[in-house]
């Protein structure tokens, strides 16, 4: 397993945006809009901080799955690249090296 699924994950929801398909949930949360994906973020974010307080490893890893595929939509929607993402988290990994 690698975490190039990321990569595969965000061509995929970015290719939906680009070329929509019938029936296919992340079309429908590009269509409903912004306030809509913004919501959803919100849902699995909570989602997930309420399952890690149960301790529930299996739910933990769902919700966290979730919102991973959520953020997605969301950068996609902003024109935000995945790239931009792994970039600053390296920044993050660099400046407290520094410290």
């Amino acid at each position: 397993m690698s975490l190039e699924i990321l990569r595969e994950l965000y061509e995929i929801v970015r290719d939906r945006k680009s070329n929509p398909v019938e029936g296919s949930y992340t079309c429908k949360l590009f269509a409903e809009g912004l306030d809509e994906i913004l919501k959803k973020v919100g849902e699995e974010a909570v989602e997930l901080v309420i399952a890690g307080k149960s301790r529930d490893r299996g739910q933990v890893i769902y919700e966290a799955a979730d919102l991973l595929y959520h953020m997605m939509v969301l950068l996609v929607h902003e024109g935000i690249g995945l790239e931009e993402v792994l970039e600053e988290l390296e920044r993050r990994r660099g400046k407290r090296r520094d410290h």
